[in-house]
Formats: C-alpha cells, structure tokens, sequence
C-alpha cells in the first residue's frame, strides 16, 4: 500500500488561504502556541490510524501534538492507555514522555479552522497528506474515523464514493482487500458530555478495530 513518493506532512503548508491568515491572527495573539500545521503523532509503524477532525484551538494548535491538550484528548488517550496503545492515560504536551506503540493519530486538516469547522475545498487540499499516510500503512491495517467529516476525508482519500460507505458509530467497512475502516463519533467535549458518545461506547469501537487486527495477527 505504499505511497513514498508523497510526502505525509508539510510543516510550511498554506495552500489554505484562510487558514493560513487565521493561523497567522492566533499566532500574534498567542505567541506561545504551535499556531502551525500539526503533524501526527504515534508509531510510524502502526496498523491503526486514527484519524480526527482538526487541531482544536487550545489543543493541539497549542501543543502541536494532536488531541493533546484540550478536552477531547482526554478520553482518547485515556482509551488508548487502557488498550495498551499508550504508556500514559493523558497527554499534555510534547515533551510528557508519552510513547504510543502500534497506533497512530492525524487529523483530516492539518491546520487549525476558524470555529473548528473545515471547508471543503481545505478538507481537500489536505487530503493528499491523508493520502499518502493511509498508503504508508502496512497491509491488514484498520483506520479508525473520529467523525463523518473524517470518514469521508478517508474516503476520498481512497478515490471511493462516499454514497457507498455511509458512516455510523461502530460501522466497519471494508474499503479493501487490505484495508478496513472503523467509524466512532468524535471525542469532542459535545458528543462526551452530552453522552452520545460514551466511554463504553468508545470502547466498543476499540474492540471491534482490536478484533480486526487480532484476525490478522492471527
């Protein structure tokens, strides 16, 4: 599934122009922050994928880490501690000790939107990034989508028409013979609080891409 020939990342990237001038306005006002593209974060050799929206604003846009920092992150990385993805149940900042191991997280936009919320043609020109990191995967590998906006991104990441995989919280689809999807509502502090998406219900999404793997693994 390889795909070397496209870089995964560009820590210079402002192909956006609205995201480019907002990251610019936050990085006067917050001189401290990342306020950059955020580059994923995880085991360069993992199976599973994960993939988020976008840098939350005093999240990863802060941190430069993704889900690290804000609310979202917590039951993720919580999750992923629990699953033994991950040597801490929290991550805070870059230099936290943190280590993943088979699991690795990106995000759909690699920059930080204004109000968290993408537009298309940026969902787009981020999406050969996406591209190239699902091509790096190894075969038998599952990507686990925070989201509808980042389950289609994977969709058109892949060339597949997104009217053929419609999302739904643990959905699985088989994207191909070596690649498989696995749908979760997104660990936003909306979604958690208002307990539409649950630490059970989070964990149920786990053990399905777990059981994925497991088959493989043999």
């Amino acid at each position: 599934m390889s795909q070397k020939s496209t870089p995964t990342f560009n820590a210079d990237c402002r192909q956006c122009p609205r995201l480019a001038v907002f990251l610019d306005q936050v990085a006067d006002k917050h001189p401290e922050y990342h306020a950059a593209p955020v580059a994923a974060f995880g085991d360069p050799d993992a199976r599973l994928l994960i993939v988020g929206l976008a840098p939350g604003m005093h999240g990863a846009n802060a941190t430069g880490r993704p889900f690290t920092g804000d609310y979202a992150g917590i039951l993720l990385y919580q999750t992923l501690h629990n699953y033994g993805y991950g040597s801490l149940p929290v991550s805070v900042s870059r230099d936290d000790g943190l280590v993943l191991s088979g699991v690795r997280i990106t995000n759909a936009v690699k920059c930080l939107p204004p109000q968290n919320k993408p537009q298309l043609d940026e969902v787009k020109n981020c999406n050969r990034f996406l591209r190239a990191e699902i091509g790096g995967l190894s075969d038998n590998a599952v990507v686990m989508a925070l989201g509808k906006l980042a389950h289609d991104a994977v969709l058109r990441a892949l060339g597949l028409k997104l009217s053929a995989f419609p999302f739904g919280h643990k959905q699985i689809h088989a994207l191909s013979d070596t690649l498989t999807m696995v749908d979760s509502y997104h660990c936003s502090r909306y979604n958690t609080q208002t307990r539409r998406l649950t630490a059970d219900m989070f964990a149920e999404v786990f053990d399905a891409a777990g059981e994925l793997l497991g088959r493989v693994d043999g």
